[in-house]
């Protein structure tokens, strides 16, 4: 088991899970600490998080910011990847193509999937993605494509 996928359920019944999951996380990957997401699920071939709506990622419009979003994403796709390579591989991203469908107007629910034969088919392995408003509007949806190989011994 990764030690992403470990960690999530480790803190299961733990109260604050979500956020001591997220704070860890984003320890690791520094990064996606400018978003602030919110894990509200890890699993193989699964994983979704909450990214906030709030001043420090909206655009000059008011509504968060596509890049912003496309972090979010790739945050979800980050702990999916984790939690499902398989022993033995190594991922990396090596591509990302997104639709931006509607106005990210408030909290957005990230999400990342996969199905499991594409982990052992070959070394593209395409991550399915999508942001969602409160009101069940998908805002972005696209495909991260990641590249899986052996780890080199």
């Amino acid at each position: 088991m990764s030690q992403v996928l470990g960690l999530w359920e480790r803190l299961r019944g733990v109260p604050g899970r979500a956020r001591v999951f997220s704070w860890g996380f984003t320890w690791k990957a520094p990064y996606f600490r400018s978003v602030r997401p919110r894990f509200v699920q890890v699993s193989p071939n699964y994983a979704a998080l909450t990214l906030p709506k709030r001043r420090a990622v909206l655009n000059h419009i008011g509504t968060v910011h596509a890049i912003a979003v496309c972090n979010g994403l790739e945050a979800a796709m980050g702990a999916l990847a984790e939690a499902t390579v398989p022993a033995g591989k190594r991922w990396l991203p090596k591509g990302m193509e997104v639709a931006y469908l509607a106005r990210s107007t408030s909290d957005l629910t990230c999400s990342a999937e996969t199905d499991p034969e594409t982990w052992t088919a070959g070394p593209d392995v395409p991550v399915k993605v999508k942001a969602i408003r409160d009101d069940g509007t998908v805002v972005v949806e696209g495909t991260i494509h990641l590249w899986v190989t052996d780890k080199k011994t």
